[in-house]
């Protein structure tokens, strides 16, 4: 059951919000009483998706941000504390994937350096122009989307780099944010069914048998996390990785369906 005063009065920034995982944390934030800022460097797909929770009576609204550069991240900060009066939880979601070269040695500079600026550093920026506004608020905390390719082996070089060391900023970031009184966790989520996977449901079907609880994330399992992480239920936790993964890096299915039919 939500609740839907747990985030009343909080100003919350969300990069890549337009769809997906960032667009499923936006609506539960919103539907929680949070007044949600919808970040994306797709402008419109961002301001759809602002409207449509302003369509149900929530509060959202749009802003253009590529987390590649600077002055977008600090304008993005400055627009939320500027319409809702102060940032108290920050979500770094953006991310850049790129596939795998056929052979590493083929791997280009240039998609290497894309993946690690927007997925880690887009978030050490965000972080950056965030951390005084969410100190001053009394109640800040920030909720980085890593992924299950930061622990463990899932392919993805560069990606996979960049979420490992997006795991790093959250433990080195939490112990400084401490005694600002800045809460810095991360959600580390394995397969979620989001537009990145249109056309491959075949994919996701076999996906799925890899994981102990049967299925695929939905959007909705990692914003519930991020939520949890987010809220005063996490009071006194900091500088953690949750992964939020069907099991994935806890159990060995190949191996336990091996025993089986040994």
């Amino acid at each position: 059951m939500t609740d839907t005063t747990r985030f009343e009065g909080y100003g919350v920034l969300i990069t890549g919000a337009a769809r997906g995982i960032g667009a499923a944390t936006a609506r539960r934030f919103a539907q929680e009483g949070a007044r949600v800022l919808v970040t994306d460097i797709d402008v419109p797909a961002a301001e759809q998706t602002a409207a449509a929770l302003r369509e149900e009576g929530l509060v959202a609204r749009a802003f253009g941000c590529d987390v590649g550069e600077r002055a977008d991240a600090e304008a993005a900060v400055e627009h939320a504390v500027g319409v809702y009066g102060s940032l108290d939880v920050l979500v770094n979601n953006a991310c850049h994937c790129t596939p795998d070269a056929p052979l590493f040695e083929d791997e280009p500079d240039d998609e290497w350096t894309r993946d690690l600026d927007i997925t880690l550093t887009g978030a050490y920026r965000c972080c950056r122009a965030a951390l005084p506004h969410l100190a001053a608020s009394g109640r800040g905390a920030i909720v980085n989307v890593g992924s299950v390719n930061g622990l463990t082996d899932f392919g993805n070089h560069a990606y996979s780099a960049a979420k490992a060391g997006l795991g790093s900023l959250t433990r080195t970031l939490a112990g400084h944010a401490a005694p600002r009184g800045v809460r810095v966790n991360l959600v580390a989520p394995g397969t979620v069914r989001t537009t990145a996977w249109e056309g491959r449901e075949e994919d996701l079907a076999r996906a799925r048998e890899l994981y102990p609880l049967g299925r695929v994330g939905e959007p909705e399992d990692i914003a519930a996390a991020i939520l949890f992480l987010a809220s005063r239920d996490a009071s006194w936790i900091t500088g953690v990785t949750l992964p939020v993964d069907g099991g994935i890096t806890a159990v060995d299915s190949g191996f336990r369906q091996l025993r089986r039919n040994a």
